[in-house]
């Protein structure tokens, strides 16, 4: 069994500074009504007609507007320890495996790696895996014309292995979204990007399986619903593009499963639908406006009879088994119960679990959705307003690491946060003059995690400063009376601080 969320946060009002926020509502979105500059082969000669099997146009289209990304972690070693890989598989050596890896290193390690990443917008904003950035100290990309930036995370989600960032500039080509809902099984797609650190390549499949669930996404209630590709992928493709003959994108490239590491077979996208909405949430707000559900499910399949004779299913059904509801979910306030079974949600077939919480990840807290499910065998279907979800976690550790953040920070009092139906968090009384100031965040903020770690008080917050090493922290928290979560990227190395907009706010 598995939780897909409890509602913990239902009520919200105003907030300071809210207007800043307007001007940045359609940042990283796309024209429908025109195509970015590097699509002018389709424009011109109608190119990937129907029956066609053709891949230059889509190619020579799609290509400009992915980059290569390379990272730089200074990593603090443990004292008579093995040094660890923040890239896991995807990048680590190999050998250390068979010979124990580093071992006694006592000062800090500078740590390479590099993935790709896919422009979508003309003004510099970056879409790639958040493990291909995670914990980076220094980000570079060079696109595909060879040009070089520096580039700004401006928000990540360890849920959907999403991360976006933003170079300076402008006319950037950037690639055309499409539309995930619609793929076929057997249907061609190209994989872009950088593998094993070669000049940009393209790779042709088929979509071989859709809403595939892998077992290896991380964060706390991942999103574990895939696009699967026989598409060449490798080392190095994490964050690159997944299009269609017509060039548009239709996934992430983030996974691939391999005894090797190395390409066999399949690979796995993260579909562009909920990449829109990720991060469309990211750069206006620095977080995932994530709805819930607040239910509890069996996370098997329902095709084995044993399986159904125990849940008591009578019959062959698809669809995901409800073992629970929260007491203040979303669910149980629509009348959904323990034992019923979800069949389709906002119009859109459940089969399996993958389905779920793909469904769900598209839409955000006060969305009102229709869930469809089987009752005794008798079909309902009712309206669910999908709710928030914040929670909780401990610790302690010294006062330095706090002090460079500036401002005055309280630990929430337990009417306060009973108010707002969390456990604890950490509120900003004054911002100060240290980085708190540099970015877009205003008195009064409440924070309730740290780097995906739940915060109920100051210390927990300290251990996650320390923690950190010196890379960029990303506090995520509410204003209250606004049903928005917001997350400010925060650099702990000394250099530029980066707010939730891609702002260089060193003036403020």
């Amino acid at each position: 069994m598995m939780i897909v969320g409890v509602s913990a946060v239902t009520t919200f009002g105003s907030i300071y500074g809210f207007g800043k926020y307007q001007d940045y509502k359609h940042a990283g979105t796309q024209s429908t009504t025109s195509l970015p500059f590097n699509y002018a082969s389709f424009k011109e000669d109608g190119s990937n007609a129907p029956g066609q099997i053709d891949f230059t146009a889509a190619a020579e289209a799609a290509t400009p507007a992915v980059v290569h990304i390379k990272v730089t972690i200074t990593a603090k070693q443990p004292q008579g320890g093995r040094s660890a890989d923040p890239f896991g598989d995807m990048f680590g050596n190999p050998f250390d495996d068979f010979f124990g890896g580093p071992q006694q290193r006592r000062t800090p390690q500078t740590q390479r790696a590099s993935g790709s990443g896919v422009l979508i917008s003309n003004d510099g904003y970056i879409v790639t895996n958040n493990h291909v950035v995670d914990k980076a100290d220094e980000i570079k990309v060079t696109l595909a014309n060879k040009k070089s930036y520096t580039a700004k995370l401006i928000g990540k989600d360890a849920n959907s292995d999403l991360a976006v960032l933003k170079i300076e500039g402008s006319n950037f080509p950037y690639i055309s979204y499409g539309n995930s809902d619609n793929l076929k099984l057997g249907q061609w797609v190209l994989a872009i990007g950088y593998p094993l650190n070669l000049d940009v390549t393209v790779t042709a499949g088929i979509i071989s399986a859709k809403s595939r669930s892998t077992g290896l996404s991380n964060g706390k209630a991942p999103i574990d619903s895939y696009i699967q590709t026989d598409a060449a992928i490798n080392p190095g493709n994490s964050g690159g593009a997944l299009v269609n003959t017509e060039g548009q994108l239709i996934g992430i490239n983030s996974q691939i499963a391999s005894p090797t590491g190395s390409y066999a077979g399949y690979g796995y996208a993260i579909p562009v639908n909920i990449v829109k909405k990720t991060i469309t949430d990211l750069i206006k707000y620095g977080a995932v406006q994530r709805g819930y559900l607040g239910i509890q499910y069996y996370s098997g399949s329902l095709d084995d009879e044993d399986v159904r004779k125990k849940l008591g299913i009578k019959g062959d059904v698809d669809g995901v088994y409800v073992s629970g509801v929260q007491s203040d979910g979303a669910a149980k306030e629509a009348g959904i119960q323990k034992d019923d079974i979800i069949t389709k949600m906002d119009g859109q077939k459940i089969a399996g679990t993958s389905d779920l919480t793909a469904v769900v990840a598209s839409h955000k807290p006060g969305d009102k959705v229709p869930v469809t499910f089987l009752r005794n065998g008798q079909e309902k279907t009712v309206n669910v307003t999908l709710k928030n979800n914040v929670g909780s976690l401990a610790a302690t550790t010294p006062q330095t690491a706090v002090e460079q953040l500036g401002g005055q920070l309280e630990t929430l009092d337990e009417a306060t946060a009973r108010r707002n139906n969390i456990r604890g968090g950490v509120k900003v009384t004054k911002l100060g003059t240290g980085l708190l100031s540099k970015t877009r965040m205003q008195e009064g903020f409440i924070i309730i995690s740290a780097n995906d770690t739940n915060i109920l008080k100051v210390e927990d917050l300290k251990k996650v400063l320390v923690n950190s090493n010196g890379s960029t922290v990303t506090l995520k928290g509410f204003y209250p009376g606004d049903n928005f979560l917001y997350g400010y990227p925060i650099s702990l190395n000394g250099g530029d601080t980066v707010d939730n907009n891609g702002n260089d706010d060193d003036d403020n």
